[in-house]
Parts: C-alpha cells; structure tokens; sequence
C-alpha cells in the first residue's frame, strides 16, 4: 500500500506553456510555410480564410514576436524559477509544405537555438508536435488528416525532430488537444467540411487517421529516444449533470466519453466497446487498414497531458457544444465566471484529476491550467492582478489535495505566463500572463513586456515548490 503524500514531489516541475502560433509571429520568415493558424482572424471558433486577404489582420502573423525575443522572455521565466516550459514546434517552420523531402535547416535551427536557451536557463523543454499548426497545403493539397497520407507525412516530420532534439527534450506530446476533434476541427486537425459531407463520418476517420500517426510516431520514438517520455494532450475541462435527472446524468457522462474515448484509444490501446453505438448512431463508418488495431495497441503513450480551465453542467436534449476551454452548457448557479463565461471550479480539478487517474494509472501532467481575465494599468503604472493570484492559489491547492488523493502528477505549465494570442477568440485583450505584453487587438502597441504583481507570486509559489500555500 502507498504512503499518504502531503507534498508536491521534490522533482516536481513548475513552469508554464504557450504554443508557437500564438506566440511566435513571424509567420512566414527564414522559410516558413502556412499553417491553418495564418487563417484564423478571429480564433479558431470562427470562420478560416483558406486564402490570406491582404488587407485583413491576422493576429497570429506578428503574435508577440517571441521568435525574435525569446531570449528576453525566457530570462523572465527564469525570473519566476521555472523548471519546464512548454512550447510547440510549428511544423511549417520544419516542413514548409507538409510535403517536402527535406526539411528546412532555418526552422531546425530556430528551435535549436530556442531548446539551448532553455535549457541554459534551467528549464526542461516540454514540446508539443502538433497544436493547431498542421501546414496549410496539406490542407489544400489532400484535405488534412481525412487522408491517410498524412501519416506518413507526420512520421517524416516527427522522426527528423526526435533526431535533431534528442539530447535537447525529454518531453514530447504528440497532438494538442486531440479530443477537440469533436469540438473544433478546424484548429485541431485542419478538418473544413464540404457541403454535403457527413461531418462526423470525417472527424472519426480523421481522428483514426492521427491514431495511427500517434502510435506510429511512439513506435520511431522509443527507437530514437529510449530514455524520454512521450504523451497524449487532450482537453479535459469536465462537465457535471445540471440536476440530479436521471436523463441529466446519463446524458452527461455519454458527453464526457465523447472526449475520454480519444484517451481510452491512445493510452489502454483500444476503442473502447460504447464507440460502436456512437458511430452507429452518427452514421459513421471509419475505413482502418489491417495492422491498425494492433499498431494501436502496442504503442501507447506514457503519461496523459491534460488541459483544465472550467467546468459547466449539461441538461438532457441540450446539443453537445465547447470551444477551447472545453464543453459548454448551462451555467452552475454555485460558481462564478470570468468576463468571457468560462466558470471557475478549483474542486472541479481535484475531480477531474481523480477521474482521470482512476480510469488511465499512468502519471499526469496539467499542461494548461489558466485564467484570462481583462488586465488594466494604474495610474503608477502597475497591475494588481489579484484575481489570478487566487485562481492559481485554489487550482494548485486542488492540485496538492490530488496528490493527497494518491494521484501520480508530474507537473504543472500554467497557461501562458506571457500574454499571447487568444486561440479561440484571436484577441489580446482576454489575457493570461504574468507578464503583460503592450498589443491590442488591432495589433497596436510597442510590445513592450511589464511585469504584473502575480510575476513575484509564482515565483514564490515555485521557489517553495508549491508548499507555502
């Protein structure tokens, strides 16, 4: 029997995470392709241009221009004592079209050079493979993950990182949020229906289609890099039945396995049994290849990387809806929202994390966790952002209960420690960060980073591991 843990562990890692779409700009320098993201004016819970519009603003284009500063952003989360820093590679920056035989050295180097600087400031890279970045001829040119040549596309493209990085990143996640194939397939997988397409007959395929391509890849890489561990991400927000209706509570937990059955299938190895009745009822019928259901099984990931922001209640005959922070229904009366609806449930974490444990038994990894709230400047100068202090404080209070719980959790990345482009929404205005970034919207400003008073708290809260709270 394990002992009680009332600690965080002493080689637990702290730090925080961006993705580089929202955070890079410089979206077409030193010989980098489109990804979807170059579309998206308005966030991936809008419309996507498929052709740029030369006189439209796409926010991610200049983002935050971390690809010129990360040098001075990494300084400031080494400020704040910052043991791992999540990022993505943008495959584009790799494999301009998707396509290409060989990969672009300029893009190699970037991240080369960006792993050295954190690495050189005590941070261990945490490198997500794919977050709402797939290179937008793959779009165009074969309709995205629906084709199966995706695959090996994705497998050139993992193989040629794993190589390059090997002595560099010991913790890999293969695709952000997959789970919200079913929400946003746009952003998740560049998945953009035709008229007349059974849109859920594509995402399921779609979603295969990467299964493989996830298993395929932990196959190269357990071959190249034997001693580091490679994990799923899915987005894990929970959601609770508005009342105690029987018809609310069995249609919420049926909402619920909509997104576990993508960890079901890339950590037990299986489509779990009620798969069968989704797709029956969906009219769906995915196509696999022979192999595919034992390549699954074999290679399956090695801890599960979650994102948490809310939680939100369903009510029976409501239409299964979320965006980026998760599903969304009615509103809980017992809890309270931000500016942008999304309620804010630290117990919810402690739960979920339990659910989550219970069901996979491998080690997790809150990889987001974060509130973006309306951030002003005062006459001095300053920004008290009291409110994320306290958000923060509840969720890794709920984290160290977990724990508590007998919950194995290797870390925790707040999102984002630096203001950044708002994936759903493509604002600036819905901020995270502990460092405040002079850009609005229209993309005005100096870029100019400030400090906000929650930068010397989680600095604290890290430098004590946590246990001073």
């Amino acid at each position: 029997m394990k002992k009680l843990k009332t600690e965080f562990p002493k080689n637990f890692m702290w730090g925080g995470a961006i993705a580089a779409n929202q955070a890079e700009g410089a979206y077409l320098e030193d010989g980098k392709g489109l990804d979807i993201s170059s579309g998206f004016a308005n966030g991936i819970k809008h419309e996507h241009d498929i052709e740029i519009q030369k006189d439209k603003y796409y926010p991610t284009h200049d983002a935050i221009d971390f690809y010129h500063r990360y040098k001075e952003d990494l300084a400031l989360m080494e400020e704040m004592n910052f043991n791992v820093f999540r990022t993505s590679i943008n495959w584009s920056r790799i494999f301009p079209n998707g396509d290409d035989e060989t990969p672009n050295e300029a893009g190699l180097k970037y991240y080369d050079d960006l792993f050295d600087e954190m690495i050189k400031r005590g941070m261990e890279p945490l490198i997500t493979l794919s977050h709402y970045e797939t290179p937008l001829n793959l779009v165009k040119k074969y309709g995205s993950w629906r084709n199966r040549k995706l695959i090996d596309f994705f497998l050139n493209y993992c193989e040629t990182v794993f190589n390059r990085y090997k002595d560099k990143v010991k913790y890999w996640l293969t695709f952000n949020e997959i789970n919200n194939m079913r929400r946003m397939p746009g952003g998740a997988g560049g998945i953009f229906f035709e008229e007349g397409e059974n849109q859920q007959q594509v995402i399921y395929q779609a979603s295969h289609h990467m299964f493989v391509a996830n298993s395929l890849a932990i196959k190269r890489f357990r071959e190249i890099c034997p001693n580091s561990k490679i994990g799923c991400m899915l987005s894990l927000s929970n959601v609770y039945p508005h009342t105690c209706k029987p018809e609310d509570v069995f249609e919420t937990m049926e909402l619920r396995r909509r997104s576990l059955m993508f960890g079901d299938v890339m950590i037990r190895g299986y489509y779990p049994s009620y798969t069968a009745r989704i797709w029956a009822d969906e009219g769906v019928e995915v196509q696999m290849e022979p192999g595919d259901e034992e390549l699954i099984r074999c290679y399956t990931c090695d801890f599960l990387g979650i994102s948490y922001y809310r939680t939100s209640t369903h009510e029976y005959g409501q239409p299964f809806y979320g965006d980026t922070g998760g599903d969304q229904g009615t509103p809980n009366p017992y809890i309270e929202a931000t500016p942008w609806g999304w309620q804010i449930d630290p117990l919810g974490l402690r739960f979920t994390l339990n659910e989550l444990y219970d069901r996979y038994q491998i080690p997790l990894f809150v990889v987001e966790n974060g509130l973006g709230q309306v951030d002003e400047i005062d006459d001095q100068g300053e920004i008290h952002d009291d409110y994320r202090i306290d958000y923060i404080k509840n969720h890794v209070k709920a984290l160290k209960e977990a724990i508590k719980d007998g919950v194995d959790i290797m870390g925790y990345t707040y999102w984002g420690p630096i203001d950044i482009v708002s994936a759903g929404t493509g604002e600036m205005a819905k901020r995270y960060g502990f460092i405040y970034v002079d850009r609005d919207n229209e993309g005005k400003g100096t870029m100019d980073r400030k400090k906000k008073a929650s930068f010397e708290w989680y600095a604290d809260l890290v430098k004590n591991n946590g246990n001073n709270i």
